[in-house]
């Protein structure tokens, strides 16, 4: 096959199953294909929240300071090639077709799901890129993802948050012990969430190499990021804080900080849906991807700091093992109108009685609630309509969501972005 979209169809149905964590299947289809080290230096980022704005981070500021850099992050958002980026730049519907021809002749008879198949495209196409760094992002949990078959030179985990219980466990104990996985002897440790679980603590304790906990041994404070002597002023950016700082505290770590324009190389970051803001159609729109009350969380308090002229409108639509209640919660009195919605097509999404259902367990007013739920697209269509120029139009719930209205938005012309 030489077309990226039949690969990528095929790949769809290679396994039985979406998930199945562990390391032996995917680990001896690496030992085939020499990827077990793809580049001098490797950086494994877990966490429930904020791994995709770490890695953004860590990446414009090793191509600051010259460094050839490879990135794995996911999920994408509207092309599989964002998925995988070498020098900046994402990798070519080619590049990822010859990848992929190497993971088929190396597995033979080995059965490997979607994620573990293109993980290992990625660490085929670094090593044949002799990046420098690998900026590996863990698809879920740590211990058992397919990323960690690589044996990290500095891990970091940026927040531990309720989320996957069916695969985690149901407590931040268990689930920071499966984040810890991706822990190495000897190798440095960056962790991001302010309050950390003891079994993240513990296991940092037990590596016989410096561990970093934020609050303790860096902070980032009103813009203000500061490491021992190391002070910076960080620009405003739609990533979470958080993140931003564990990703400057592991390059400072590892001696491949930029020496200077630090500031400079951090306005340059786009990352689409997290807290985005841009303004389209004469409306004002804030797209976000977060799917978890962490998530949401964060999300309220960004919007609490920016109100809005008219009204608040949130179009939402998610997946249906998520807590939706928990989801909507932390934004009940931030919104104004609330429009759930569909995605049509997709067996994970939770149906409209779902979602009106968890509406009113996180107590939002009835009256504030569309009842008839459209599609995102029929519902984008109605709040153009419905709401005027002074209005903000939230658009959060799952990555599917952002994609849908953020492909619109694109094909009629990128809306003008705002930090």
């Amino acid at each position: 096959m030489t077309n990226l979209q039949s690969w990528l169809s095929r790949l769809e149905r290679l396994h039985p199953t979406e998930i199945e964590l562990g390391l032996a299947r995917v680990a001896e289809v690496a030992r085939k294909l020499d990827v077990e080290k793809p580049a001098p230096v490797i950086v494994t980022v877990a966490g429930t929240n904020g791994k995709g704005s770490c890695v953004a981070v860590m990446e414009a500021l090793l191509r600051a300071s010259g460094r050839r850099v490879g990135a794995y992050t996911s999920p994408h958002l509207l092309r599989f090639n964002e998925r995988v980026r070498i020098g900046g730049a994402e990798a070519s519907d080619s590049e990822l077709v010859r990848a992929f021809e190497a993971v088929e002749a190396a597995r033979g008879d080995i059965s490997l799901t979607y994620f573990e198949f293109t993980t290992l495209a990625a660490l085929w196409l670094f090593r044949e890129a002799d990046v420098e760094y690998a900026l590996l992002e863990v698809g879920l949990g740590g211990r058992l993802d397919a990323v960690n078959l690589v044996d990290a030179d500095l891990a970091i985990i940026t927040s531990v948050a309720i989320d996957h219980q069916d695969w985690l466990g149901s407590d931040r104990e268990n689930i920071g012990r499966e984040k810890a996985g991706i822990l190495r002897p000897g190798s440095p440790v960056i962790c991001a969430d302010p309050e950390p679980p003891l079994s993240v603590v513990s296991a940092a304790a037990g590596l016989v190499a410096p561990s970093y906990f934020i609050d303790r041994d860096f902070s980032i404070e009103d813009s203000r990021y500061r490491f021992g002597e190391l002070s910076v002023t960080v620009p405003p950016l739609s990533l979470p804080p958080t993140s931003v700082a564990a990703a400057i505290t592991a390059l400072s770590v590892l001696g491949a900080l930029p020496e200077q324009n630090i500031a400079a190389a951090l306005g340059e970051i786009q990352l689409p849906g997290r807290c985005q803001q841009l303004r389209w159609r004469d409306r004002s729109f804030w797209l976000d991807v977060g799917h978890n009350p962490a998530a949401a969380a964060y999300l309220a308090r960004r919007l609490q700091k920016s109100p809005a002229a008219g009204e608040t409108h949130a179009l939402v639509a998610a997946m249906a093992d998520k807590d939706l209640s928990g989801l909507f919660a932390p934004l009940r009195d931030l919104v104004d109108r609330w429009h759930p919605a569909l995605l049509p097509g997709n067996a994970r999404a939770a149906d409209c009685s779902a979602l009106l259902n968890a509406l009113v367990r996180a107590e939002v007013p009835r009256a504030q609630v569309e009842a008839s739920c459209l599609s995102v697209s029929d519902s984008l269509e109605r709040l153009l309509v419905t709401t005027g120029p002074r209005d903000r139009l939230l658009v959060f719930g799952s990555f599917f969501t952002v994609a849908e209205v953020l492909q619109r938005i694109r094909e009629e012309g990128d809306g003008e972005s705002r930090p």
